[in-house]
């Protein structure tokens, strides 16, 4: 039987060799390839065309959840995305019910399970760690109208979804310590654009000074914690 080709996308090098490792040890995988930042795993998936891109969403040049998108807006027949974080905050559920992504796994799950979930989601079925399948189908329901918007704590979920595309990616880049300039170069757009961008985020989001955009893309999910030490 064919092995089922996969694409690692994660920033750490260490998890990634651990992942490798793991899907040699359980048998019937390739991995075809390696990324380490979601710019690069849209170039990957686009040019190595795997069955199923195993994404983590923290990551530089594009989050997962962007890279994710963009992988599946691709083509007729684009590979199932796999995320696999260490996070399964509502924010994160939320925009995986919204993509389409195939499945989400939670990093404590075992190696068994990953290589499960993989097999299930090739087959064209959808895989959940159990603290998120229910979460899943509740936004789901809630984008359909057959239940309310709302958190479990029973407020207004604070979401990114009105930004655009664009907005969020220039967002990340702000919060990562990007200046104007290099967004523009990273995105191939000119600087006044980047500004454009970057006035239309502040003023949908009501926020205006650096630090707070950086707060505001960590409690999203568009970056990683560790960026706080930008804002200090």
């Amino acid at each position: 039987m064919k092995p089922i080709s996969v694409l690692l996308a994660e920033d750490h090098t260490v998890v990634r060799e651990g992942l490798r490792a793991l899907l040699d040890m359980e048998g019937g995988f390739e991995v075809v390839g390696e990324a380490a930042d979601g710019l690069r795993a849209v170039e990957m998936a686009r040019e190595l065309r795997p069955d199923v891109v195993v994404m983590d969403i923290a990551m530089p040049r594009f989050n997962g959840l962007e890279a994710a998108r963009r992988i599946l807006e691709e083509g007729t027949s684009p590979p199932k995305v796999l995320i696999l974080s260490a996070h399964g905050d509502d924010v994160y559920i939320e925009k995986v019910a919204s993509l389409g992504v195939a499945g989400y796994l939670v990093k404590q799950t075992s190696a068994h399970r990953l290589a499960e979930a993989i097999r299930e989601i090739q087959k064209g079925n959808r895989f959940y760690s159990p603290s998120v399948g229910e979460r899943v189908e509740e936004y789901r329901q809630a984008a359909s109208g057959k239940a309310p918007r709302f958190s479990r704590a029973g407020h207004p979920r604070k979401k990114v979804e009105h930004l655009t595309p664009r907005e969020c990616e220039v967002l990340q880049l702000v919060a990562e310590g990007w200046a104007n300039k290099q967004i523009a170069a990273d995105l191939d757009i000119s600087i006044k654009t980047v500004e454009k961008h970057r006035q239309s985020v502040m003023n949908k989001l009501d926020i205006h000074e650096t630090a707070g955009l950086t707060r505001y893309a960590i409690s999203a999910g568009l970056v990683e914690s560790s960026v706080q030490v930008t804002i200090i």
